[in-house]
């Protein structure tokens, strides 16, 4: 019997994890005669203005099996409109388990539709409710103001596989009372894309491009990465200003989505910015503002931030990514679902306060980079792998059939050492993917 799992994805760190699933999928049936997992995957988009076409080049990612497109709109338009299009899926394709990731609105749409659907059976087999697997689970910022937090807590709550990235989630499921044998250990996928990725990445030529680099010598730079820029324009540009404070020392690259320049411009907050390949500046000339450029592909910006002096930025993923670089993080917000990132010492927040802004930029320009004492546990390129031989573990012991050596990679307390992981402190152990936290 075939295990067959469905992936939904809107965002576009979601289907940069969906890809490591991809990966890990691909090679376990490449191990057998017969297919062991069938794979679909769904893509739902609300924001047809970001084009995703750079993640399935650049990360050979399969193009979906079906696409779906959401007018944006509401948080609740949209959660009702994923949940009306995903349902019909779900009743024709039968899963045994829908996979999804982090808190965004089409996660939550999918952990509602999977928990409320009875799908046929095969062979004249019960109807059964198919499994929900969600990744990224446990990562709480404590405001409940913010929809994704509202999002993670409730698709926690009725998933049946919660596979976490740090420790501090698995912490914030028991809190939660989430029983302790569906929270699943497992690292971050994040973190397998780029591992995968990075030698490849270092073949862009987008240092060049932005004349950053001389041959081998990288002159130093800034990025900023505005996911959400503040509703508040007052907030906004008392982060701008404090930017352009920081452009007198280092030129601050600033890949942008349509829709942000839109608001640049509805807000009348042009003469921050100069676009480096219209008016075309030299990168140390005195005409200091942000350097506005078009989006970049995932290998073009995986470069781009593996070089950076500083990344400024609000998205969860980055601060994960340049964790794992070595990179210092500044992050334009008071908080995060992402402690480890604190804690390791890449990452700091200012929230919207101009002197703290300049304040750690200046500490972090000081700084030779450098990578953390040691990369968070299981930040090894191998969480994929992981969440895929617990799926295919627990659908083969539930059928009574014997269980099959998946060769899907080493177990957590057999990880090996990448480029950017060091191996933990002497004397520590590690746990297995299953960990019981109560």
């Amino acid at each position: 019997m075939v295990l067959k799992i469905l992936s939904v994805a809107g965002a576009r760190s979601s289907l940069i994890k969906v890809s490591a699933i991809c990966e890990a999928i691909k090679k376990i049936n490449s191990r057998f005669q017969e297919e062991q997992v069938k794979h679909l995957l769904v893509q739902v988009q609300a924001d047809p203005d970001r084009n995703r076409s750079d993640l399935f080049n650049d990360l050979e990612l399969p193009k979906p099996d079906i696409c779906l497109q959401i007018n944006s709109a509401s948080h609740s338009i949209e959660l009702a409109k994923s949940m009306e299009l995903l349902e019909p899926i779900f009743l024709t394709e039968r899963p045994h388990i829908v996979l999804t990731f982090g808190n965004s609105n089409d996660s939550l749409a999918c952990a509602l539709v999977t928990k409320k659907i009875w799908c046929e059976g095969d062979r004249q087999a019960e109807p059964f409710i198919p499994k929900l697997a969600h990744g990224e689970a446990g990562l709480r910022t404590f405001d409940r103001t913010l929809p994704e937090e509202i999002n993670g807590i409730v698709t926690d709550s009725i998933s049946d596989y919660l596979f976490t990235n740090e420790e501090s989630a698995n912490r914030n499921l028991v809190r939660q009372g989430v029983s302790n044998d569906r929270v699943f250990f497992v690292g971050n996928v994040l973190i397998d894309t780029l591992v995968r990725c990075h030698s490849e990445a270092h073949r862009s030529t987008i240092l060049q491009d932005l004349q950053l680099a001389n041959g081998a010598e990288v002159k130093p730079y800034s990025i900023l990465s505005l996911q959400r820029p503040a509703d508040d324009s007052r907030v906004l540009s008392q982060i701008l200003q404090a930017l352009l404070d920081v452009s007198k020392r280092t030129p601050i690259i600033f890949p942008a989505h349509a829709e942000t320049l839109n608001r640049i411009q509805k807000e009348r907050l042009t003469d921050y910015f100069v676009d480096h390949f219209i008016q075309d500046p030299e990168p140390w000339d005195e005409r200091v503002r942000i350097r506005l450029i078009p989006h970049l592909g995932y290998l073009d910006f995986l470069h781009l931030m593996s070089n950076a002096k500083v990344v400024f930025t609000d998205s969860g993923g980055i601060q994960d990514e340049t964790t794992m670089l070595g990179v210092p993080c500044i992050t334009l917000s008071d908080r995060t679902n992402r402690p480890v990132t604190l804690e390791r010492g890449t990452n700091v927040l200012v929230g919207w306060h101009p002197e703290k802004i300049i304040t750690e930029f200046n500490q972090a320009y000081r700084k030779n980079k450098s990578q953390p004492k040691r990369s968070p546990r299981y930040w090894d390129g191998n969480a994929a792998q992981r969440i895929v031989k617990v799926l295919l573990d627990d659908f083969y012991s539930q059928r009574s059939l014997d269980r099959r050596g998946w060769g899907i990679g080493p177990a957590p307390e057999e990880q090996s050492e990448t480029v950017f992981v060091h191996r933990p402190h002497k004397g520590e152990s590690s746990p297995s993917p299953r960990r019981r936290w109560r």
